[in-house]
């Protein structure tokens, strides 16, 4: 799709974005609050390791069951010193029902002690540095990036992969394929917001299956890519 009106695209998703806030979705549902947002004023807990932690504890675990989670292991370690000397069991059950709690707990740990031996605790504002962590991806150092340090950075879910495609801003078969073309088409100014604003369009209205189209604010700027049905 050429000619794409950035600023129209993301000026009607901010208003609906807002429009949610406003009517107070976010005391009933915790997928309009990010953990940042969950976090800025809380000063026990240091909001890069907040994000961190959280996003981990997020892969294939939906937002309620992350929340959750993560409030209890950042009740109990709200930073890398007091997780690394937990046992991994206790952490195991503090995040559990999340998937693969196991494999979590484990990565969680050894972030932990890495973070202490190399980083005196701190959380690297290094894209290179938290790729070298254990389990933490793209996504995960993205938005560790945008959210906690604000930096410019793409952080490119399986939403943002899925709109972008769909609505033909992109063709690309993987999240990373869909963030390096964003990082060349999308303007810099709106690099942070594009995750905080399709996430949510994508769990409320822009679904995999069966979209509501028919209350899209962004359609006409969507090429609707391989959607055989829509409400």
């Amino acid at each position: 799709m050429s000619d794409i009106n950035w600023n129209k695209i993301i000026k009607s998703l901010e208003k609906w974005r807002n429009d949610l806030n406003a009517a107070v979705l976010s005391a009933q549902d915790p997928s309009v609050t990010t953990v940042a947002e969950h976090y800025k004023n809380d000063t026990k807990v240091d909001k890069a390791w907040a994000v961190l932690v959280s996003t981990i504890i997020s892969l294939r675990t939906k937002d309620e069951v992350t929340l959750a989670a993560s409030e209890r292991l950042l009740q109990k370690a709200n930073d890398p010193s007091q997780l690394c000397a937990m046992k991994q069991s206790v952490i195991e059950k503090l995040i559990y029902p999340c998937g693969f709690y196991r494999n979590k707990a484990a990565s969680l740990k050894k972030i932990a002690s890495i973070l202490i031996k190399q980083y005196e605790g701190k959380i690297p504002a290094d894209m290179d540095a938290l790729l070298a962590l254990p389990g933490v991806g793209r996504k995960t150092a993205n938005l560790v990036l945008s959210e906690a340090f604000d930096l410019d950075a793409i952080c490119v879910d399986i939403h943002v992969h899925r709109i972008s495609n769909r609505c033909g801003w992109v063709k690309t078969g993987d999240p990373e394929g869909t963030e390096m073309i964003l990082r060349e088409i999308l303007p810099r100014k709106y690099w942070k917001r594009i995750n905080y604003l399709l996430v949510l369009y994508g769990q409320k209205l822009c679904r995999p299956v069966s979209p509501f189209c028919s209350c899209c604010i962004i359609r006409k700027n969507c090429a609707r890519n391989e959607v055989e049905k829509s409400r």
